[in-house]
């Protein structure tokens, strides 16, 4: 018999070779003719197999044959070798492979089964993104049997007992005298893969296995389908026959702003304690839940946080002065519609339609991006300013009411903190709680298509001529003469700052004019223009242009438009339009 001492950084063994077998064609990993004996125990101390070394430590014992086979001529070379090796993450001890007996679970069969579910589309397991039913199929396909049995104090315990030679393995302990259960408990993953049955009363048919099995949804990381979805599901397929759920939901890390991992070591892990007490507990989950795509890392940013912070102090600003202004309201009404309340509720019901259809998807990135742009600049900053000119008309105020409503609810998922408790303040009590009340619907009978177009393009002048009175600096006390359809007369007056002193009836020689004209106003602005040094306008211009081809170049780079939050993104997409405008009114002044 032939032995090779098998000595390195991470593993003591011996491997003895029969005579059978010529140890001159020994390869690693050719198992005909070898046996892999133990040589320590298990506390890392040699046993009777290591011969004269028995009863030393792995340390010594290895110091020892160092010189016991350079004295025999027998060591060719000592090189150094870098390479993994694990340690214990409490003692920073190197940890030793020790061979042992262990329960395994033979995979083949069970991965085929979920090969197989995974080609039928009305029985599969949906992945969001989709691109992840790739990663459970590949590990599928190359899987090897599972061990599942874990030497540790706490776990479900191993349904096995012993009593000499037999082994019995069963739901209930063995009938007689002498047997022992094993020591072992099961694999965290072999009883967590349980979870979508067995937290429902599993293996009785009770009424929550048959109301809520199979689940309709699992959210979870990329980085344990393998350990965790694609367990769930061959158990589940085993033991009840269908998918443990329907949809999987992928997400991904949370990285430092470098795309690092957070680890101690490194000192750049956040505590979310922390960021609630500074932001609130509304701004960390919005942040985390629809700042990136599903499947894609997020990169921690506190910057971003404050950003979502400002927007839900919008939120809670704007339904304030709602809330002040329609605390009188008893029941909605929709007889005296505005085309500034058609407008904003063809623009409610059209992100309302579109935030189901994400919804629907799980797309919630997507939702938070045309959900800011409505709330932040359809409903906050236009319609709750245009209607300052009607708060005492019930229908004005029902539809500030609707649509807060339907913003409550629509961001009540991202946000439920505070959208509880506005909805709490509301005149109209219609459900005890958010939480328990019904989902907006879309309503075509208030969408006003061509009202909408029309106060879009007001709406538009509105910003040109703010604009074009900046430019000019055209001051308050200017006067004007405009001309409009009758409909529209209030709505121009009122966000222009128009009052009657400034209505222009005389004409001056003295006077500079200044032509704004569109589809909907025709308006001149009469004032005296002082004489001044350009030099202060061709600096605003070099200012503005250095300032636009920063964003442009900063809106076409990809992976800043798909990283940063949405809201920031559509800031910066309406500054660039507003830069452009003004430098096209500077280079005409000039």
């Amino acid at each position: 018999m032939h032995v090779f001492y098998i000595l390195n950084s991470f593993d003591l063994g011996v491997v003895k070779i029969t005579p059978a077998h010529d140890p001159n064609d020994f390869e690693v990993g050719n198992r005909h003719n070898l046996e892999r004996v133990v040589v320590m125990n298990k506390d890392a101390t040699m046993n009777e197999n290591a011969g004269k070394y028995c009863g030393m430590t792995r340390e010594k014992c290895r110091e020892e044959l160092l010189k016991d086979l350079e004295k025999d001529g027998l060591l060719l070379s000592i090189e150094k070798m870098v390479h993994a090796v694990g340690h214990s993450e409490r003692t920073g001890v190197m940890v030793e492979p020790y061979l042992s007996k262990q329960w395994f679970v033979k995979m083949r069969p069970l991965a085929d089964k979920v090969l197989e579910n995974q080609k039928d589309k009305d029985k599969k397991v949906n992945f969001v993104p989709r691109r992840y039913e790739k990663t459970m199929n590949h590990w599928m396909e190359i899987t090897y049997d599972w061990c599942i049995s874990r030497q540790l104090w706490w776990g479900h315990r191993i349904p096995a007992w012993y009593k000499g030679d037999e082994v019995y393995v069963g739901m209930e302990e063995p009938k007689g005298e002498g047997w022992v259960q094993d020591d072992d408990v099961l694999d965290t993953w072999f009883s967590s893969a349980l979870w979508p049955f067995s937290t429902l009363g599993w293996p009785e048919k009770t009424d929550l296995m048959e109301k809520y099995f199979p689940n309709d949804c699992l959210v979870t990381g990329y980085d344990i389908i393998p350990f965790w979805v694609n367990r769930m599901t061959f158990q589940s397929l085993k033991l009840n026959g269908v998918r443990p759920f329907k949809d999987c939901i992928i997400h991904g890390l949370i990285r430092d702003k470098e795309g690092r991992k957070f680890s101690k070591s490194l000192g750049n892990g956040i505590d979310p304690f922390d960021m609630v007490e500074k932001y609130g507990a509304d701004s960390l989950r919005y942040y985390l839940t629809t700042d990136v795509a599903l499947g894609t890392d997020l990169r921690f940013d506190e910057v971003k946080m404050a950003s979502t912070w400002n927007y839900i102090n919008k939120i809670w600003n704007a339904s304030r002065f709602v809330l002040m202004n329609i605390e009188t309201l008893k029941e909605v009404r929709f007889d005296n519609l505005k085309i500034e309340d058609k407008w904003i509720l063809t623009k409610y019901n059209n992100v309302l339609k579109s935030t189901i259809r994400h919804m629907d998807k799980y797309e919630f990135n997507l939702v938070a991006a045309e959900t800011y742009e409505f709330v932040w600049n359809d409903f906050c900053s236009s319609y709750i300013e245009l209607s300052k000119n009607s708060l005492d008309d019930e229908t004005t105020k029902s539809v500030l009411y609707t649509v807060l409503l339907g913003i409550l609810k629509m961001l009540h998922p991202f946000m439920p903190f505070v959208t509880e408790e506005i909805f709490k303040m509301l005149p109209i009590k219609e459900s005890e709680s958010i939480m328990i009340s019904s989902y907006p619907k879309y309503d075509k009978k208030l969408v006003f298509d061509d009202e909408m177009k029309t106060l879009d393009e007001v709406l538009n002048d509105i910003v040109s001529i703010r604009n074009l009175k900046a430019v000019n600096k055209i001051t308050k006390e200017a006067k004007v003469k405009f001309e409009t359809i009758k409909e529209l007369h209030d709505i121009y007056s009122s966000q222009l700052k128009i009052k009657g002193e400034n209505l222009f009836s005389d004409n001056s020689d003295n006077m500079v004019t200044l032509n704004y004209k569109s589809k909907y106003i025709d308006i001149t602005y009469y004032y005296e223009k002082e004489e001044e040094d350009n030099s202060k306008t061709l600096e605003d211009i070099k200012k503005l242009e250095e300032s636009i081809e920063r964003r442009k170049k900063l809106l076409s780079n990809e992976n800043y438009v798909n990283k940063a939050p949405a809201n920031i993104v559509e800031m910066d997409r309406n500054k660039l339009k507003e830069e452009e405008e003004k430098l096209e009114q500077l280079k005409k002044l000039i």
